[in-house]
């Protein structure tokens, strides 16, 4: 049975199921987790392509692809539609788990078929974390992409410092620049407009501060709070961690007894054992929650830096006599410039592109200039 290429038609069967089956269960999502099921989905349709060409190779008939769910399948989609999708991800997660090895006794299965298969079971635990712990993000690469250079789906920061300076930037360019615009657009003294741009920038830095310093400190919070309670799992249910261990290994590469083994070993020392759950199963790293207070430091500087960048060309022109017209020209060409280099820097970061996140910056930081200088225009006009 070994040498026999009838064995094609099983592996072929299983892709194609797997296949429709994370089709299934990408239309119950949304955002990253449906383009993540949308892409397991891909990755089984290529290893199916590739028992198509064996079978074809051998002379045997290639079945019709499935265009319904197996029983077991539509069950498990259904369970998703009623309790929710992270209900059946440890399902997911311990199926790939028991399969993850089903290609490596297979000689005519390329190598990466059964990384690919260890990279699936990895992905299940990270969606599930993501779900059942909000904040936490997918950071899964699969391993051809790395080897093509391609980039992770998401960029993480675990202090959130970086979060909070990139988009604490933008906020107070785009704030502060409507709010500036406003005032100018009422025809004030530059004074005005300058004690208007100072009082939104610290107003502006200090919610933004504080606001930053509650979420990250609640975030910090959460964590504790999953790594306790899978400390108590540890103390209550030891045999289901060490299995949950040793399919975690097994993903990686290891053979089903070393996995076993090495599960055993770091089940030995509890402390041991809740570092490497907290690692390999919650995706944290229990030495580094994050800091309430580097990122609302963090976020107060970013914005501060962000809302002067219209309120600096009023430094310079105080007093009676003084243009209206040169300090509000160079505002809006260093706002716009600002913009675009903040929308390019958001782009980069985030892999939605440089150019398009330049140019969506640029045109709702300008639209929102915009209309706040036709309101305070009205206003004043009417005021006056």
């Amino acid at each position: 049975m070994a040498n026999d290429p009838r064995r094609f038609l099983r592996y072929l069967q299983a892709e194609r199921n797997a296949s429709l089956l994370y089709r299934s269960l990408a239309e119950l999502v949304d955002g990253d987790r449906r383009e993540a099921m949308l892409e397991l989905a891909s990755i089984e349709d290529e290893h199916a392509a590739h028992w198509v060409a064996k079978l074809e190779e051998n002379g045997i008939e290639v079945p019709p692809a499935p265009t319904t769910l197996d029983v077991s399948d539509a069950a498990l989609v259904a369970r998703a539609q009623s309790a929710g999708f992270v209900d059946v991800l440890r399902h997911l997660e311990e199926a790939e788990g028991a399969d993850a090895g089903m290609y490596d006794d297979e000689p005519e299965a390329p190598d990466f078929m059964s990384q690919d298969e260890r990279e699936h079971v990895e992905m299940f635990q990270q969606m599930r974390t993501s779900l059942e712990q909000p904040g936490a993000a997918m950071t899964m690469l699969s391993s051809r992409k790395a080897v093509s250079g391609g980039e992770s789906w998401h960029r993480t920061d675990k202090s959130g410092s970086m979060r909070a300076a990139v988009f604490g930037v933008s906020d107070g360019l785009v704030s502060n620049t409507a709010l500036v615009m406003g005032f100018a657009g009422a025809a004030p003294s530059n004074s005005t407009i300058l004690f208007a741009g100072l009082a939104g920038l610290l107003a502006g830095a200090f919610s933004m501060a504080a606001g930053e310093y509650v979420s990250v400190a609640s975030q910090r919070d959460l964590f504790r709070r999953e790594i306790e309670m899978e400390a108590a799992e540890l103390r209550e249910k030891p045999e289901e961690e060490m299995k949950e261990l040793e399919l975690i290994y097994r993903a990686k590469g290891l053979g089903r007894e070393q996995a076993a083994e090495v599960a055993r070993q770091i089940m030995g020392d509890p402390k041991t054992a809740l570092d490497t759950l907290a690692r390999e199963e919650l995706g944290l790293d229990p030495s580094e929650l994050g800091s309430p207070i580097k990122a609302a430091l963090s976020s107060f500087l970013a914005f501060a830096i962000g809302a002067s960048v219209v309120v600096i060309p009023y430094l310079f022109f105080m007093g009676d006599g003084a243009s209206t017209t040169i300090p509000l020209i160079l505002a809006i060409s260093l706002a716009l410039i600002a913009m675009v280099v903040v929308g390019g820097v958001v782009g980069r970061l985030s892999g939605r592109g440089v150019v398009f996140s330049a140019a969506r910056q640029l045109l709702w930081g300008a639209g929102a200039a915009l209309v706040t200088y036709a309101i305070g225009s009205i206003v004043g006009i009417q005021v006056g």
